[in-house]
């Protein structure tokens, strides 16, 4: 049973699952007591904070473990603003960070502070001139992840730190999604990470906060882990999440290697084998393991279910798998499709058969999901002579996908140079209907000036 969604967690690495047993049964003691087992304990702790710093590319004591990847975002945000609340309380951040970051920000917004966010291009990176240009004199702190982990496409960390430099701003790095591939370039201020994106146990995460860095911890502290994450420190925890992160770090170059041609092939295909899909993410500067794509006409949840069903566990973005029908942030924020989305994230060893078979089964999966839904099966034709210029389609208490399709239903009534107009209460479709458009070659006019009585009205000429 191929398991496809190592960016939300990655399958304990065998080493991992060694360094845990054997820590168990050595680091079980208070590492903060004298006596023989807390000394060994500490050992233990230090040790693995030691190769922790290595790894992520700083010195041992500018980290420190935490209880979560969230945590360690949450604690750095709030300590860095706090730290530098006497410049300013702007925080400045791209529109496609993680949730986590997201929600520091509310949080600090909710207290006073303002927050500006820098938008992406249609591949989900930030241009970092725009991200230079968004730090103002009273901005406290800047964040931008290293690699989205939604379609995995890299951001331009290393220009974005030079630019934070010149302008005595902070910056933030969540690189959990890219820690695995090798350390982050650039001089960035703080770096936050969770090991289960890597290979290691749930419940380990880690803050790196570099020297000459204002930081003040908001909330209650202690003498643990240099009072930026109080508690017990879980040191078999630990040593097994630095042990992973060791062990993938030793094959990486060639397994990003081995897994790029994979996510290659899957780039390359699935449009081939699946009409009316688009691959979104930059082609390139990408995560070497990650492909994200959005088959038109297709309700997420379903096509979920029924990979799973032949065998596949993948995410998805699509609102049409929330029960808030909201679409995934990372997607709206690129302007593209979100129905039908599917993410891909190859674990290591994952092998060309396991590929191989998952673009067999993908094509009648999503043929069978839009059969079900009465999906278009062509593309628009030439409308019959004499119909009308102007078309109104009330899809309103609908969801996602079908005010689309409904659009794609009747832009063939329409002729060329024609409109359709769709009645929705959709949120989706405010995203999705002019992405429709673009990967159509259909023209989107905008919302109606007036309005029906609930959703809106969104217009659509018909160019071929």
């Amino acid at each position: 049973m191929p398991y496809f969604d190592a960016a939300s967690s990655a399958p304990l690495h065998p080493v991992a699952r060694e360094a845990l047993h054997a820590a168990l049964d050595e680091g079980w003691a208070d590492p903060a007591r004298l006596y023989r087992e807390g000394r060994r304990a500490r050992l233990l702790l230090d040790a693995a904070r030691e190769a922790a710093a290595e790894a992520v590319g700083c010195r041992p004591d500018e980290l420190v473990f935490t209880p979560s990847g969230t945590r360690a975002v949450h604690t750095g945000v709030a300590g860095a603003l706090a730290g530098r609340r006497r410049v300013g309380a702007r925080l400045v951040h791209s529109a496609v960070e993680h949730s986590a970051v997201l929600h520091a920000a509310e949080t600090h917004e909710a207290a006073g502070g303002s927050v500006a966010v820098v938008g992406c291009d249609r591949t989900g990176r930030v241009d970092p001139a725009e991200f230079a240009a968004a730090l103002t004199p009273d901005t406290a702190l800047a964040a931008l992840q290293s690699a989205n982990h939604e379609v995995g496409t890299e951001q331009p960390v290393a220009e974005a730190a030079e630019a934070c430099r010149e302008a005595g701003v902070p910056l933030l790095v969540d690189a959990a999604q890219s820690l695995a591939w090798g350390p982050v370039a650039g001089p960035w201020s703080l770096l936050a990470g969770s090991a289960h994106k890597w290979g290691g146990p749930a419940g380990v995460g880690l803050l790196a906060v570099r020297k000459g860095t204002r930081f003040a911890h908001q909330g209650p502290a202690d003498e643990r882990e240099s009072g930026r994450a109080p508690g017990f420190e879980n040191i078999p925890a630990v040593v097994a999440a630095v042990a992973s992160l060791r062990a993938v770090r030793a094959e990486a170059v060639a397994e990003a290697a081995r897994l790029r041609a994979l996510v290659d092939r899957i780039r390359a295909r699935v449009p081939e084998l699946v009409p009316d899909v688009a691959v979104v993410g930059d082609p390139e500067r990408r995560l070497p393991h990650l492909v994200t794509f959005s088959c038109l006409y297709v309700d997420g949840e379903t096509l979920l279910h029924a990979l799973d069903r032949a065998g596949f566990s993948v995410s998805s973005g699509s609102s049409c798998t929330s029960s808030t029908l909201t679409p995934s942030h990372v997607l709206k924020a690129m302007g593209v499709l979100s129905e039908g989305n599917v993410r891909v994230s190859l674990p290591a060893g994952t092998s060309d058969a396991d590929v191989e078979r998952f673009l067999e089964v993908l094509p009648g999966a999503v043929a069978a999901v839009r059969e079900q839904l009465g999906a278009p099966t062509e593309r628009p034709a030439h409308a019959p002579e004499g119909t009308s210029g102007e078309l109104v389609v009330d899809a309103l208490g609908a969801r996602c996908p079908v005010p689309v399709i409904e659009l794609a239903k009747a832009i063939t009534e329409v002729p060329v140079g024609g409109t359709v107009t769709v009645l929705s209460d959709d949120e989706v479709a405010a995203l999705d209907i002019p992405a429709w458009c673009w990967t159509q070659g259909q023209e989107y006019l905008g919302e109606a000036p007036e309005p029906p009585e609930r959703g809106a009205a969104y217009v659509v000429r018909r160019r071929a």
